[in-house]
């Protein structure tokens, strides 16, 4: 059965009103539907403001002498103002709830050429969000009363030259993320896609989490030039490290404050929830915060306002959230430093950026783009020797090479070469003085020296053996991980398959605390 729902158009379908038979002579949309001899509707839902009465008994009337099979519905709905977008919608869309289109052997076609801009429009936007299914209908007048008509199809992907146009602006917006990095990286390159459909279809707040100087600020940073490239957002992007706020200072500098609302608090300040209005707001190493601003934090997040410090009247900001963090929230939360409600508020979307370590393919492309940026900076262009380049990354993709500082050592290593380098080349000499300079700063620690690190200088007094060998591999585990949950997956991968419920992050964290530790003490160390 074909069904089809239209507006009746008081100008376009009452053009041969005052004409008596002469209107058969004049295209009227709605009539013409009725008069194509290849698409015959089974019934043809009529919406009309009940003033239009008149108009609205012609067309039907009409209708049935074109197509007498047609069993047309007329459907009054009263609108005051066809041009108010709230008040078009609101009646159009409880009309829609208030039928049943969901016949799966029915097609519907919504025309869309009658009526006001407005009702068109939100004929179109109703039929995207599936509330009146089916495909759109457009007529057009031609040399005939019955003119032409044409189907439009919004499967987008069917369009050839529309899909490949879109396939390549993801593409720039995934290079765009990774700063034209050309990364090779699998689970990076995964990642950054996910982020990237997040970022252009979600404002809510984005969890950024991994170990220091793994990129965290530097991402947050083109996730908000990316919505801003794309209309999304207006405001400024406002970046607070949470770890250099605390007491009353913290709560000045987020929410704002009063004049004489402490000590030196000689006028008003706006505060950084403030001024990230329209934008985004930044909150690196948010596990820093104290229990006062988490708490303020939340009611900021989920109702957009806050109270300054010293204030009687509410402060409003619409700011969207990325957090970043190196710690391992969930285990803060069960140690009683981070709220579970505020948790459960920003990580929705939960990214867990790799170590350098971790992206070893990636070292060199990003090699070259710290070169760019130092060119850039200092305006001297950088190069290495054929032969200097292969010792640096010879050195740089060697297992026992740490990267504990991540991309903040390469950028410094970077920064360093250049500096140091002659006739803008840097040479093997360079090289190996830095390599030979950074093995001596970063010996890796031995198994002994992290435990007596963890548990104090006297610990193989206090405990067997034995218990410090399994203790130790526990350790190496943790710090390889990149979180509890990941370790606890690796030690217990036999005796989890033998169980009928897992939690492997619990059970690591009950035996750490036979020994005062946490995973993220271990994975410090």
């Amino acid at each position: 059965m074909n069904v089809l729902v239209s507006l009746l158009g008081s100008t376009l379908d009452g053009a041969g009103k005052t004409r008596g038979l002469a209107r058969w002579n004049v295209w009227r949309p709605s009539v013409a539907l009725a008069m194509q001899s290849d698409l015959h509707f089974d019934r043809y839902h009529l919406i009309y403001q009940p003033k239009f009465e008149g108009l609205k008994k012609r067309v039907v009337e009409d209708i049935k002498q074109c197509s007498p099979s047609t069993e047309v519905i007329p459907e009054a709905i009263d609108m005051d103002d066809p041009w108010d977008f709230e008040e078009v919608y609101s009646k159009l869309y409880e009309y829609s709830r208030s039928h049943d289109f969901s016949g799966e052997d029915d097609n519907y076609y919504i025309h869309i050429t009658t009526g006001s801009h407005v009702a068109q429009i939100c004929l179109f936007l109703l039929n995207e969000s599936h509330h009146l299914p089916g495909r759109l209908i457009q007529t057009h007048p031609g040399s005939s009363p019955e003119g032409s008509y044409n189907i439009i199809d919004l499967d987008l992907s069917r369009y050839d030259m529309l899909a490949k146009r879109f396939a390549v602006e993801r593409e720039n917006d995934l290079d765009f993320l990774k700063s034209g990095i050309a990364t090779g990286n699998k689970q990076f390159n995964d990642l950054i896609e996910t982020i990237e459909r997040v970022a252009i279809r979600s404002s809510e707040p984005i969890l950024l989490t991994g170990p220091t100087g793994a990129g965290k600020s530097q991402l947050a940073r083109r996730i908000y030039e990316l919505k801003k490239l794309n209309n999304q957002i207006k405001g400024e992007f406002v970046n607070v490290n949470c770890a250099t706020l605390r007491g009353d200072q913290a709560m000045s500098v987020l929410f704002g404050h009063k004049k004489g609302a402490f000590t030196g608090a000689a006028s008003d300040r706006p505060g950084l929830l403030k001024k990230a209005d329209g934008g985004i707001l930044f909150l690196d190493e948010i596990g820093e915060l104290g229990a006062d601003e988490q708490a303020m934090l939340l009611r900021a997040i989920e109702e957009k306002k806050f109270f300054p410090l010293g204030s009687d009247s509410e402060s409003e900001s619409n700011f969207e959230l990325i957090c970043g963090t190196n710690r391992d929230l969930e285990q803060e939360v069960c140690e009683g430093r981070f709220r579970s409600d505020l948790l459960a508020r920003i990580n929705l979307w939960d990214f867990q950026l790799p170590g350098l370590a971790d992206r070893r393919e990636d070292i060199e492309p990003n090699l070259d783009y710290e070169l760019k940026c130092f060119a850039e900076k200092s305006g001297k262009h950088i190069t290495f020797n054929k032969e200097a380049r292969a010792e640096f990354m010879r050195y740089a993709l060697d297992p026992e090479t740490l990267w504990r500082g991540n991309f903040r050592d390469l950028n410094a290593l970077v920064t360093r070469m250049a500096t140091l380098s002659n006739g803008g080349r840097i040479d093997e000499k360079v090289v190996k003085n830095e390599i030979d300079r950074l093995r001596k700063n970063q010996k890796r620690p031995s198994g002994e020296e992290r435990l007596s690190k963890l548990l104090g200088a006297d610990y193989q007094e206090r405990f067997d053996e034995f218990d410090l060998c399994q203790l130790s591999r526990v350790v190496d585990v943790c710090r390889a991980s990149r979180s509890r949950a990941e370790a606890g997956k690796k030690l217990f991968a036999v005796s989890r398959q033998q169980r009928n419920t897992t939690n492997d992050s619990d059970r690591l964290g009950k035996y750490l605390e036979k020994y005062g530790l946490t995973f993220q003490m271990c994975k410090n160390s």
